[in-house]
C-alpha cells in the first residue's frame, strides 16, 4: 500500500519517467509474445523462434537499463533522516524501490497482452484485415503458462536488477575517525553509517580523479572490431540470418556487436572526464572552470548513459552505410526492437540529465546568492553541451565506420 500511495503522490516529472519504463516494458513483452506467435505458426521452424527470441535480449537490456536509471531517481524511495526511527531503513527502501519498478512493469506486460490479444482477433475480431493474424498464429490456441512466462520476463529481470543495485551496503569509515555506531549516527542524522545505501552517496567523483574503465572500454572496442574482422573473412557460410531483413552473417559477427557496444558504455565515463580536462586546458578562465570541473564531477553519472546512446548510435549508422542504395524489408517488428533500443537509451540519458542538475541545485544556488548572473551558467551548460558533442560524434562515427567496413568489404 505504501507503494502505490508513493506512486499515486509522485510529481509529474516521476509519473512521466514510469510511463516511459511501462511503455518500454509493452513493447518488450509484445516482442517476446509476438515470438511465442511465430513458434505456434512455425512449428518445424525451431531455429528461426529461437535467434528472433535471442534477438529480444537488447530490448530486454535496454528496457531494464531504463527501469534502473528511473528506480535511482525516484524521490519518492530516497532516504532521509528520520526514516529509520519508523521502520523505513534502507533495506525497506530498497523494497519500495522494487515494489514502484514492479508496478510500472507489470503495468506495461498487462498492456502488451491485451494489445498481442486484439491483433490475434481473440477480443473483438481480427483488426487491419487480418493482417496480423499469419506471425501472431491467430488460428493457434494460446498456451497459458508460456504466455505468462514470458510476460514475467521483463518485470523479474527489471526488479532483480533494482534490487542488486540499490542493496544497502557497508561503508567503512575513514582512517582516524570514530568508528562506533554513535558517531555514525551522529554524522548521518540517527542512522548507522554502515547502514546506509549505496544512492546516499551520489556517483560522483573527485574533479583530478580519472575513471578507470577506459583501458576496458578499449580493449572491448578492439576485441569486437577483430571479431567483426575475422568473421567477415571467414569462407564458412553464414550461420545466421537476422530477422526483419538484417544483414546475414557468421555467429562471430554479432559477439563483435555486441563487444563494440560494451566497449563504447565502459569508456564513456573516461570520455566525459576527458571532456572536461579539455574544457579547463590552457589558462582557463571562471566560466571554463565552472563547466569543466562539473563535467568532471559528473563522468560517472552521465557518462555511462551517454556511451550507450553512442553505441545505439553507431549502430544504426553502420546499418544505414550497409544499405545505401539498397531497400531492406526491415518489418515491423525489427523497427519496434530498434525503436525500443533507441527510446530507452536516449530516455536513460535525460534521467541521468536530470539527476545530475538536481545534484548541482545546491552548487547553482550558492552561486547565484554571490551575485553569479543567470546568463553564466547558461553558458556554462551549453559548452558542457558543445564539448561533449565535439567528442563523442566523432568516436561514435569513427566506431560505426570500422564496425561497417568489415561488412562491406
Amino acid at each position: 500500500m505504501l507503494a502505490l500511495r508513493l506512486a499515486r503522490g509522485a510529481h509529474l516529472l516521476v509519473q512521466l519517467r514510469r510511463l516511459l519504463v511501462a511503455a518500454a516494458s509493452a513493447g518488450t513483452g509484445f516482442l517476446l509474445l509476438c515470438i511465442l506467435g511465430h513458434a505456434l505458426g512455425h512449428p518445424t521452424a525451431a531455429s528461426g523462434s529461437a535467434l528472433r527470441l535471442a534477438w529480444c535480449l537488447p530490448p530486454l537490456a535496454a528496457t531494464t537499463y531504463l527501469s534502473l536509471a528511473v528506480a535511482r531517481t525516484d524521490p519518492g524511495t530516497r532516504p532521509r533522516s528520520g526514516l529509520a526511527a519508523i521502520g523505513l531503513g534502507p533495506a525497506r527502501l530498497m523494497a519500495l524501490s522494487t515494489l514502484t519498478t514492479a508496478l510500472s512493469t507489470v503495468l506495461g506486460s498487462l498492456v502488451a497482452l491485451l494489445v498481442f490479444l486484439h491483433l490475434r482477433g481473440d477480443l473483438t475480431g481480427l483488426p487491419f484485415d487480418g493482417t496480423a493474424a499469419g506471425f501472431l498464429a491467430a488460428d493457434q490456441p494460446l498456451p497459458v503458462p508460456a504466455v505468462l512466462t514470458l510476460l514475467a520476463v521483463v518485470p523479474l529481470t527489471a526488479c532483480l536488477a533494482s534490487a542488486l543495485a540499490l542493496r544497502p551496503r557497508s561503508e567503512r569509515p575513514p582512517r582516524g575517525r570514530r568508528s562506533g555506531r554513535r558517531a555514525s549516527a551522529a554524522e548521518t542524522g540517527g542512522a548507522p553509517r554502515d547502514a546506509r545505501t549505496s544512492r546516499d552517496a551520489d556517483p560522483v567523483s573527485a574533479p583530478g580523479t580519472a575513471p578507470g574503465s577506459l583501458p576496458w572500454g578499449v580493449a572491448a572496442l578492439a576485441v569486437g572490431l577483430a571479431v567483426e574482422t575475422r568473421a567477415s573473412r571467414s569462407s564458412r557460410p553464414p550461420g545466421l540470418q537476422l530477422p526483419g531483413g538484417l544483414a546475414t552473417g557468421p555467429a562471430e559477427m554479432l559477439a563483435g556487436w555486441a563487444l563494440t557496444a560494451l566497449g563504447l558504455a565502459l569508456a564513456g565515463p573516461a570520455l566525459v572526464h576527458l571532456c572536461g580536462w579539455l574544457l579547463q586546458a590552457v589558462r582557463p578562465g571562471a566560466l571554463r572552470l565552472l563547466a569543466g570541473r562539473g563535467l568532471q564531477q559528473e563522468a560517472r553519472r552521465i557518462g555511462r548513459p551517454l556511451g550507450v546512446v553512442c553505441a545505439v548510435a553507431s549502430g544504426a549508422y553502420a546499418m544505414a552505410a550497409l544499405y545505401t542504395g539498397a531497400r531492406p524489408a526491415f518489418g515491423p517488428l525489427t523497427l519496434l526492437g530498434g525503436v525500443l533500443m533507441g527510446g530507452c537509451a536516449l530516455a536513460t540519458l535525460a534521467t541521468a540529465a536530470v539527476e545530475a542538475r538536481q545534484a548541482r541545485a545546491d552548487t547553482t544556488a550558492a552561486l547565484v546568492r554571490m551575485g553569479a548572473p543567470a546568463s553564466v551558467l547558461r553558458t556554462a551548460a551549453l559548452l558542457r553541451t558543445g564539448v561533449l558533442l565535439v567528442v563523442f560524434v566523432p568516436v561514435t562515427w569513427a566506431v560505426a565506420e570500422l564496425a561497417a567496413m568489415p561488412l562491406g568489404g
